[in-house]
Formats: C-alpha cells, sequence, structure tokens
C-alpha cells in the first residue's frame, strides 16, 4: 500500500474524476441529485484512489451485511457448484450475497467493472473468483476492502486465497496413470494467461510423468474448450497412449474427437479430466478425474470474510486437497511400451 493511497482526500478523487468536491460527497453518499455519467466517474476514480474504502475501513459508514461475489463463468459447473455454496454460506452467516456473473467469459475488464459496481453499492466484503483477472489489479480495492479470491493463488498483502491444490491434483492424475503402465502421455496444456488453475495443473501433470521415468509431451490448446484439433493431432501421430486435460469439459472434448475417429477409450487411449463438478461427474460418464472440494472453498471464503470483518482476523491463504476419482475412461495401454 502506497503512502499516496493512505492518505488519499476527497480533494483527490475530484481532481482523478473532474468533478466537485461537492459531487463527490453527492454521488458517494447517493443523495442528492447526480448524473449516472457523473456517478460513473466518481466511483472509478474512488476505485481507483482507494476513497471509498478507505472510507468503510475509517468506520464512516453503517455496515450493510452485504457481501459481493463476482464470478468468470456461469455456463461452467464449477461456477455454479461454487455460486450455490456462496450463497447458502452467506445465508447461514447471516449475510445477503449479490453475484455478479459472466454469461460466457468474464473478461478481466468486465470484472474489474463489476467490482466497480459492488463497492458503489457498499457491500462489507468481496469474494473474486476469475481465473484470469490477477488481484494485482486491484490493489485499491485489496488494500482496504475485504477481498477473497477462490481458485487462484495471489501474493497480495491484505487479500486472502481459498486455492485448490491443482498441481498436486494434476500429480495424482499423471500417478494414475503411471500406475496403469503408462509411459507415452500426451498433456493438453493451457497457458496461463488463460487460466492460471489450468496452467498449473497441465504443468504438474507433465512434470509428474517425467518425473516418474515416463515421457510426456506438451500439446497448446487455447483454451480448455478449444481441444478437438489438438486431439486429433495427437492421433494422428500414433504416439501417445493416454492424454491428460486441463478440466473435465476438455476431456468430454477429447472423447468425442476420439469417437469420430473410430477409437475407443481407454482400449486406444486413456483419458483424464479434473475437476469433478456435476454434471460430468456423472458416473454414467464414467470419466477419471480429480474432484476438486468447489463447495468447500466457496463456504471458507464467506467464512473467511465473516472472521476478518466480525471478529479482525488476518487474511490468510487456504490450499483444500480433493480427491482422486478413477472411471471407465482409464486403463492399461493396449501394447506393451
Amino acid at each position: 500500500m502506497s503512502p499516496r493511497a493512505r492518505s488519499v482526500t476527497i480533494v483527490d478523487v475530484a481532481a482523478e474524476a473532474g468533478v466537485s468536491k461537492s459531487a463527490v460527497s453527492r454521488a458517494l453518499a447517493g443523495q442528492g441529485e447526480v448524473s449516472p455519467e457523473v456517478r460513473e466517474r466518481v466511483e472509478a476514480a474512488a476505485l481507483k484512489l482507494g476513497y471509498v474504502v478507505n472510507s468503510m475501513a475509517q468506520g464512516l459508514r453503517t455496515r450493510t451485511r452485504i457481501l459481493g461475489a463476482v464470478l468468470r463463468d456461469m455456463t461452467r459447473p464449477y461456477y455454479g457448484v461454487l455460486a450455490t455454496a456462496l450463497e447458502q454460506q452467506a445465508e447461514e452467516r447471516d449475510y445477503r450475497l449479490i453475484t455478479v456473473v459472466g454469461g460466457a467469459e468474464l473478461t478481466p475488464a468486465s470484472a474489474v467493472r463489476a467490482l466497480r459496481t459492488l463497492v458503489s453499492l457498499r457491500v462489507d466484503g468481496i469474494v473474486l473468483s476469475s481465473a484470469q483477472l490477477s488481484v494485482e489489479e486491484l490493489v485499491p480495492v485489496v488494500a482496504r476492502v475485504p477481498l477473497t479470491s477462490v481458485g487462484r493463488r495471489e501474493s497480495v498483502e491484505g487479500a486472502s486465497f481459498i486455492s485448490a491444490d491443482d498441481a498436486g491434483a494434476g500429480a495424482d492424475l499423471a500417478a494414475h496413470l503411471m500406475a496403469l503402465g503408462h509411459r507415452r502421455i500426451a498433456v493438453l496444456g493451457v497457458d496461463a494467461s488463460y487460466s492460471l488453475s489450468q496452467n498449473l495443473r497441465t504443468v504438474a501433470m507433465a512434470e509428474a510423468v517425467r518425473g516418474a521415468g515416463g515421457e510426456a509431451r506438451w500439446y497448446p490448446v487455447p483454451s480448455d474448450r478449444d481441444v478437438r484439433a489438438q486431439v486429433a493431432h495427437i492421433v494422428g501421430e500414433r504416439w501417445a497412449t493416454a492424454i491428460m486435460c486441463p478440466t473435465d469439459e476438455a476431456a468430454v472434448g477429447a472423447l468425442e474427437e476420439l469417437h469420430r475417429a473410430g477409437l475407443e477409450v481407454p482400449r486406444d487411449l486413456s483419458v483424464t479430466g479434473l475437476d469433478a463438478q456435476s454434471p460430468l461427474a456423472t458416473p454414467l460418464l464414467g470419466l477419471t478425474t480429480f474432484r476438486q472440494p468447489v463447495p468447500e472453498m466457496g463456504r471458507a471464503a464467506i467464512d473467511d470474510l465473516v472472521e476478518r470483518l466480525e471478529g479482525g482476523a488476518l487474511p490468510r491463504e487456504q490450499v483444500l486437497r480433493g480427491e482422486l476419482v478413477v472411471g471407465r475412461t482409464t486403463g492399461p495401454p493396449s501394447l506393451a511400451e
């Protein structure tokens, strides 16, 4: 936190927004007549400089008992499960929850706008779950509004982080394949700019295979929803005996491409996913995957915020372990290596 952020005043906000001090006061207090355009400029300036949340920290307003949440993509089962856990735990702790979600991918710019909206609504704390948006981009908020990031590890002072052990999950899946006898394994790799958590788990998969004496080839994919071209390439090479995917959704895409190619799983190729959140976790599908503790992460995030708000608890990082789920999509390689 910079010295300037600690001493920010209403004059700073007015200068940043290009309006008068009285306009800033009216916009932030929600009183008097202020045009939507001016209110947006003032809120953006206050968020950038930390003024709104600084007032919160100084106890200059009454608690609302409302928490905010920003979730990346509600079309994914992961975020649906997380949203349910957050809502239920907030109600359990006697708080209301306002959730801002993406109908598809919530871009970093959209996430920042969502946070700006939540701050203007004067929520007491915020849960952020966006694999693309780094908390480094949100220092003005993190420095003064209790904020807990879910699903992404960070190193920003003043924020809490609840994450799954993505690297451990990837390593456990790799160990499972190695125990079955696989030694040539294709890893569908995701770049950290798309998803830090998916990148961590796929890097761990490749490293664990190589560390155990196997050979892992990295096949970059633009996203876990765009894997079919690389799967077709893997099939054409006829090298790998198993394909490791960053998510269950990617695994389903791989299974569909293998079916189109006339191959059987696991006879011809084994396939693993990762996440194990309904509906892709159904035993009918039978994915070999790793169940991430998403409901537990959601409950822990709400508890963390409430304990910081009511009990003065310090920000902390929690890493929660999941469990390996062995299904019908993995088996021993059909040919001796």
